[in-house]
């Protein structure tokens, strides 16, 4: 945080008052004391991206900081309390995340070597794995490489090309990459460090495909070179995270013992026998995998952080910074320009909606994790929320750091100053551990089939209603019946009743009504294909586009309902004040970015729509006094932030620059304008 001496005024004092601890309470959410810790063990510059060092050197910095972060205990939590291990997944994920601050390479390694290579040894393996793997994942003495993608498989897991067949005569399975698009790619510790993988592949027993299983592989001999028939390539430098070896893969027919297949969802006999406890192949699938969902979940929790990294610095800066004279003959700063708010304060807002989201989220994930809520129905759900909001987290994460970075100007493009290593970082991360619009295009087949559960067992009757129902709701919203009421409704004081008819309600029912609106459409459009797969396949294809826009509208509404829960919570009336305008400003901003479909579909009238923007302007004022406080709330340490632009420097050119132009003014001494010269001259 910026020295008190050299921090603006903020808010007047007859302006609300947000209490800053109960905020940032707030914001660090259930494992606030996880995150806590952490947030103390990286304020050691041994945990800080150095910028001087190539790609060769931070990789091997990073590779010391898992080593630091072994010898603080920072990698356990998760972990059986057998091996020294918490058994606490919530608590794993709120530590992990806020590595960002420190460097992503070192938080995006430390995710491969325990979220990815470790929990699947977990997950999906049995005791006689975790004995005999999880030590050395856990104390590191095993870096490992989690080998899913494929360059010919991204998002497509169902789909590997890498075959695993079993060999009875020896007990052995045979690993194989039959093509170059089945390279297991983009793959962490596995250009230099890994000495194990955990690879997904085919499983073929007596001529039988039982579709993708995890083996453990082991990469390197104890003398530290690549074993008979691994092939292992070098990714180079990348647009970002170049403190991670990324690299390829490959098995040119590698043996590796039965034992070694991650059977805790499918076992193979001596004889080649399969057995699951999952008698679905599809089921199977999918429950393997549900079980590594937590890279979802703490790339959402991280890119969310990020953006508060991002937004601290920007607004910091924007509150310093002077530029053009003001009426007052003062340069005016910044974040008192109109455009400025626009810029940065709706994405705090987002920024706000995302962080109390995740923290729900969070607390499902733990549940599921730790057995106390572990039901197929809360799987489901945790996967979709997973599908949902790590899309729009990353998403936002890119481009707020943008926008920070344009916004603090030639100050933001140095690397110093934070933002253009951060973006650089976080742009894989739309597209780590699924591509966006895939997971989205998940959540709306689930939508569509939450949507169908209403009529299943219905009669022709009940169904016959429902469809005249709708009719009559097409007629209702297309003719703008709806619109026209609330056109009546503004005819009074026009500012209070257009303001009183977008407060929390309004917004709810707006947000909730789009995501409807449109899966009902689409179920709609979809129906005439019936059993007809050929057909079904081309009008599900014509409807991609909005299915996933519907989606996304999902996502968004459940960041507005877990920003007002937390706003609900809130005593303190000035914070509640204050994070209620805030929450307005995240709501109002998403029925603007959408306001096409609102007028289209007759859902606001144009004089409401018209008004959402100014609104939106409105609330920017309101909350400029209260940006600074908004953003320290965050937690943020300098040793965090370390960008000399949000650590008082700027401040300080600012008042040296102005204790010089008073002190030359009160001296007699400066000079006179020549435009005040010519004015002086034609008045007289």
């Amino acid at each position: 945080m910026v020295d008190a001496a050299v921090r603006p005024a903020t808010a007047a004092q007859d302006e609300p008052r947000i209490d800053v601890g109960q905020v940032n309470e707030l914001l660090l959410g259930t494992w606030a004391q996880t995150r806590r810790e952490a947030r103390e063990m990286i304020k050691d510059p041994a945990f800080w991206r150095d910028d001087a060092l190539g790609k060769d050197e931070h990789r091997e910095r990073v590779l010391t900081q898992l080593h630091l972060l072994v010898e603080n205990g920072a990698v356990h939590r998760a972990f059986p309390k057998t091996f020294g291990g918490e058994e606490n997944n919530g608590a794993n994920i709120a530590g992990f995340e806020e590595l960002v601050a420190a460097d992503p390479s070192l938080q995006i390694k430390s995710g491969v070597q325990w979220g990815l290579f470790g929990s699947a040894i977990l997950q999906l393996g049995t005791e006689e794995h975790h004995d005999k793997w999880l030590p050395g994942v856990m104390d590191l003495s095993i870096p490992g490489a989690f080998a899913m993608t494929e360059i010919g498989h991204g998002s497509d897991v169902a789909a590997v090309g890498t075959t695993a067949t079993y060999d009875p005569a020896t007990e052995e399975f045979v690993i194989n990459t039959p093509f170059r698009g089945a390279t297991k790619e983009y793959l962490g510790n596995a250009a230099l460090h890994g000495v194990a993988a955990t690879v997904f592949a085919q499983l073929i027993t007596n001529g039988v495909n039982h579709g993708v299983h995890c083996f453990y592989v082991p990469l390197r001999g104890e003398d530290g070179t690549d074993l008979p028939g691994i092939g292992r390539e070098d990714d180079g430098l990348k647009g970002g995270l170049n403190g991670i070896d990324n690299g390829r893969l490959s098995f040119d027919h590698v043996r590796v013992p039965r034992t070694n297949l991650l059977n805790k969802y499918g076992d193979v006999a001596a004889d080649g026998t399969y057995t699951s406890p999952i008698d679905s192949p599809g089921r199977r699938f999918f429950t393997m995998l549900g079980t590594l969902v937590q890279g979802r979940v703490s790339l959402d929790g991280a890119s969310s952080w990020a953006s508060a990294l991002g937004l601290h610095i920007a607004v910091t800066y924007a509150t310093q910074r002077r530029q053009f004279d003001g009426a007052d003959g003062e340069e005016t700063v910044l974040l008192d320009y109109g455009k400025h708010q626009r810029r940065l304060l709706p994405r705090l807002a987002t920024t706000y909606a995302q962080i109390f989201a995740h923290d729900e989220f969070l607390q499902k994930f733990d549940g599921v994790f730790s057995g106390r809520t572990d039901t197929p129905d809360d799987r489901e759900d945790l996967e979709t929320l997973a599908a949902a909001l790590k899309p729009l987290s990353t998403w936002h994460a890119l481009d707020t750091l943008q926008e920070a970075r344009e916004a603090c100007g030639g100050a933001g493009f140095m690397f110093e100053n934070r933002l253009v290593g951060l973006r650089q970082d976080l742009d894989i991360y739309v597209t780590f551990e699924g591509d966006n619009n895939v997971l989205l295009q998940l959540v709306g087949k689930r939508l569509l089939t939450d949507y169908a559960k209403q009529f299943k067992g219905k009669d022709a009757a009940a169904l016959a209603k429902y469809a005249v129902g709708q009719t009559a709701g097409k007629v209702f919203h297309g003719a703008g019946l709806r619109a026209l009421g609330q056109a009546v409704a503004d005819l009074g004081s026009t500012a209070r009743s257009v303001e009183l008819g977008l407060r929390e309600e309004q917004q709810h029912e707006l947000l909730t009504e789009r995501v409807q609106q449109m899966v009902a459409d689409i179920a709609g459009r979809l129906r005439p294909a019936g059993k007809d797969k050929v057909l079904g396949e081309k009008l599900f294809n014509e409807n991609q586009a909005e299915l996933i826009e519907a989606a996304r509208a999902h996502g968004e509404l459940l960041q507005w309902e877990a920003f007002t829960d937390a706003v609900r919570a809130i005593e303190d009336p000035g914070t509640k004040q204050v994070l209620t305008w805030l929450r307005d400003l995240f709501g109002l901003t998403l029925v603007e970015k959408h306001l096409a479909w609102y007028l289209i579909n007759g859902r606001l009238s144009t004089q409401r729509a018209a008004a959402v923007s100014s609104y939106i302007g409105r609330l920017c004022a309101r909350l400029r006094p209260h940006a600074l406080e908004l953003v320290d709330a965050f937690g943020f340490a300098p040793e965090h932030v370390r960008a000399p632009i949000a650590g008082g420097a700027e401040q300080q050119r600012q008042d040296e620059a102005r204790a010089y132009y008073a002190e030359l003014k009160a001296s007699g001494r400066a000079p006179v304008s020549e435009k005040s010269l010519k004015a002086t001259a034609k008045r007289r």
